[in-house]
């Protein structure tokens, strides 16, 4: 496993666009603490966002993992690159050559994306532990240590999302065109589901379930959005006669669904790699 890791990270080590935009991923997350110091009248009302509890625990956990996800396209960016680099350099050809399986091959890929998904998770429970402490109103350590599951959420996420790009990457041979059918696919889901919805069934439940289980959907329900869970969006919403139904938890069987997934696309990707003549 090390002697995988180490091979992968000498190759990323020697690529400056792959260190460029991964140190630029991670430069992102600290853009979160930046939110902390805005400031602005709205209303006549001075707000600063740091007190509007965005930064309490365990709301924290939720906030922090919802913004930062969306940086994930950065790494994707590197993943597929890393992809595209095996072709056109053959380093891939090369490694097989000196006697790496393709086996080993794909699980060197996959080992990679797995560390970039525990660093990256590890980096944002740190960063949201730290602004936690400094500005939440509840510093309890029964407060603080529950909703941890949305950092486990984060994880899968991350995971299920890079290892899609993965598979994108060794099908499509060049970055650019895997980034654009990840695109493609969205777009995809997103006119199957409006068919069910508005063609197929009558009951809009059956076409969300249905829903549930295409990949990119799968990820985006690991982390639904947060906003709706402040008091003073509530409270808007109850000055206007209305109120937020959502449920934000996190279920055992989305976070199934993903991991499904993320087998389904490395298995896929073996069997590309294994079929392919290189």
């Amino acid at each position: 496993m090390l002697r995988l890791l180490t091979i992968e990270f000498f190759k990323l080590k020697h690529s400056r666009a792959a260190k460029v935009i991964t140190i630029t991923y991670f430069v992102l997350f600290l853009f979160i603490a930046l939110i902390a110091s805005l400031e602005f009248d709205f209303a006549g009302i001075h707000l600063r966002i740091a007190d509007q509890g965005i930064f309490n625990f365990p709301y924290i956990w939720h906030f922090n993992t919802y913004i930062a996800a969306f940086a994930k396209l950065f790494l994707a960016i590197v993943i597929v690159s890393m992809m595209s680099n095996e072709y056109s350099h053959r380093t891939l050809k090369q490694n097989l050559i000196d006697g790496l399986s393709k086996k080993e091959f794909i699980a060197s890929k996959f080992l990679t994306v797995f560390v970039f998904a525990l660093i990256s998770t590890l980096f944002i429970f740190v960063l949201s532990l730290i602004l936690g402490l400094a500005f939440s109103d509840y510093n309890e350590f029964s407060i603080i240590t529950s909703d941890l599951e949305y950092l486990l959420a984060y994880f899968i996420k991350l995971i299920g999302f890079f290892s899609f790009c993965l598979f994108l990457g060794i099908l499509v041979k060049r970055s650019a065109f895997a980034l654009g059918f990840l695109f493609i696919w969205f777009i995809i889901e997103n006119i199957i589901y409006a068919l069910l919805k508005y063609k197929v069934f009558e009951d809009d439940r059956i076409a969300d379930t249905i829903a549930t289980f295409f990949p990119l959907t799968a990820m985006a329900n690991l982390l639904v959005e947060p906003f709706t869970k402040l008091d003073f969006m509530k409270n808007a919403a109850n000055q206007l006669g209305s109120e937020f139904v959502k449920d934000y938890v996190v279920h055992w069987y989305d976070l199934l669904i993903v991991c499904c997934w993320t087998v389904i696309f490395i298995y896929l990707s073996y069997l590309l790699l294994k079929k392919r003549d290189l």
